[in-house]
């Protein structure tokens, strides 16, 4: 899985269209991508060639054959993501 948080209008335009050429779109900057290690880095080229790494970011998650323990991977600009050990009250 794929989502991207992006600002620049002309940039947003040209990653979402990457995203479609490479997923299915599940909400509007979140994507599903069955790919290959190869059709990933070839994804990822293309995408750090369009944002700005210092403002905007991809985030891919791994869901796995189990979608259990999904190891998460940004690109650009740093996340802070919830603990998922965290309680919900």
């Amino acid at each position: 899985m794929m989502a991207y948080d992006i600002a620049d209008p002309a940039r947003l335009r040209r990653v979402c269209t990457l995203m479609e050429d490479h997923g299915e779109r599940l909400q509007y900057s979140v994507f599903l991508c069955d790919l290959s290690l190869a059709e990933r880095a070839e994804l990822e080229s293309l995408v750090t060639n369009v944002i700005d790494l210092t403002h905007a970011s991809i985030i891919q998650i791994d869901l796995g054959p189990l979608r259990s323990a999904a190891p998460i991977r940004t690109l650009g600009k740093p996340r802070t993501l919830p603990d998922p050990n965290a309680k919900i009250i």
